[in-house]
């Protein structure tokens, strides 16, 4: 926090320009190439989703409305876990629906779907078909589908190039790509279930395809697209993210293999019991264990960036340089500064100095450092509830 009020200015101007927080987002952009391709496909993908949906509706239709809706509040559970992990320069809603219609559609249907087939049918013919049944998939996916995927990221970033600015960025809407993808992919799981004892028990058959792959759903194709595209992203580089090819390289490698092992679990325990109990929950640790990593490490330039935004503020008197580290800070950070407080009523007041701090942050990024009335407001917000003044009531 060291230096003089106007090179704390400029560093606090310098990071809400290189992290693109407060950046809006349009997705209409008729003169860009990369818009047309990704409205093409997915646009195509919808088409082949709904005509598959409708030719199974009239048969379905309890299983398909039941995994719809429970899927619909799975997508609504991750939605707000990433808002609450994600106090920095958040994405635009728009941009993550936009990542999410990748994923699920153009991704799996326009893209993977088509390359899955391809690619066993070579292995089959090329190979066998007992051998491409049971390698098949482990040897398909990891590929067509995380690249399918990474492409989605590619055309945002040539779509949104203000906004996609670090390997955070590509980290959170790979995440929602993945989502969209993960859903999408689930649904159909469930309508192929329902039909599993010829539709008599089609909500019985498909619920248990919906509860497996809600429970599993965590360490799959969220996971894998969040840890590809924050690989991608160092692999490319932005003008935020220095290009690092090695370790780009590294997690594109590290979600293919997750993805490949999963696929090829069968296959691998050879039949045998305890592999295939064991093998999935060893890959679902391994995975947990390397996503965290790499939030861990993607997340640590936002936290320099919400530094430089708020050091200011210290200056100001607005926020101590105790609350400065705790809201650039991990977790740790913020729970240390919380339980600091002398009682129970103190603590849960740090925890709202926190939030109005972070409310302060998403202001001076929209004003773009300038003194609105907004940003006069939210500082006041800060004093007020450390203060322990009530809300004025209006």
């Amino acid at each position: 926090m060291s230096g003089t009020a106007t090179e704390l200015e400029a560093r606090r101007a310098a990071a809400i320009q290189d992290s693109g927080w407060s950046r809006s987002y349009a997705f209409y952009q008729p003169r860009n190439l990369a818009f047309w391709g990704y409205l093409l496909l997915v646009v195509s993908g919808v088409a082949t989703f709904v005509s598959t949906l409708m030719s199974r509706y009239d048969a379905y239709a309890e299983a398909i409305t039941v995994s719809v809706v429970l899927f619909a509040l799975y997508g609504a559970v991750f939605w707000w876990f990433t808002q609450h992990i994600d106090r920095y320069a958040r994405q635009p809603a728009k941009l993550m629906v936009v990542a999410f219609m990748w994923g699920g559609f153009a991704a799996t249907w326009a893209m993977a779907a088509h390359a899955n087939d391809a690619i066993r049918t070579l292995y089959a013919k090329g190979i066998s078909q007992a051998w491409s049944f049971d390698w098949g998939a482990g040897l398909a996916a990891p590929f067509t589908e995380e690249i399918a995927k990474g492409a989605g990221l590619v055309l945002l970033i040539a779509m949104a190039p203000r906004l996609i600015r670090t390997a955070f960025d590509g980290f959170i809407l790979g995440a929602f790509i993945g989502l969209g993808f993960q859903i999408i992919e689930d649904i159909a799981y469930a309508m192929t279930s329902a039909g599993s004892q010829f539709g008599a028990n089609q909500v019985g058959a498909a619920m248990g395809t919906i509860v497996l792959r809600m429970l599993v759903g965590v360490a799959a194709h969220i996971l894998y697209s969040a840890v590809f595209c924050a690989g991608l992203v160092y692999l490319l580089g932005r003008p935020a993210e220095p290009r690092r090819v090695g370790r780009g390289l590294a997690l594109i490698a590290s979600a293919m293999l997750l993805h490949g092992l999963w696929d090829s679990m069968g296959a691998i325990s050879g039949g045998n019991t305890l592999l295939l109990i064991l093998l999935p929950v060893a890959i679902i640790v391994v995975a947990l264990v390397l996503v965290s990593r790499v939030f861990t490490m993607t997340v640590s330039r936002e936290r320099r960036f919400m530094h430089d935004i708020m050091s200011p503020e210290v200056a100001r008197g607005v926020l101590t340089a105790e609350e400065l580290q705790a809201i650039s800070g991990d977790r740790k950070a913020r729970r240390r500064f919380r339980k600091s407080g002398a009682d129970r009523g103190e603590r849960k007041r740090r925890g709202y100095v926190l939030d109005a701090a972070f409310d302060l942050a998403d202001e001076l990024a929209t004003a773009h450092g300038a003194d609105t009335d907004r940003v006069e407001f939210a500082r006041n917000e800060v004093a007020r509830i450390r203060a322990g003044v009530p809300s004025p009531v209006v």
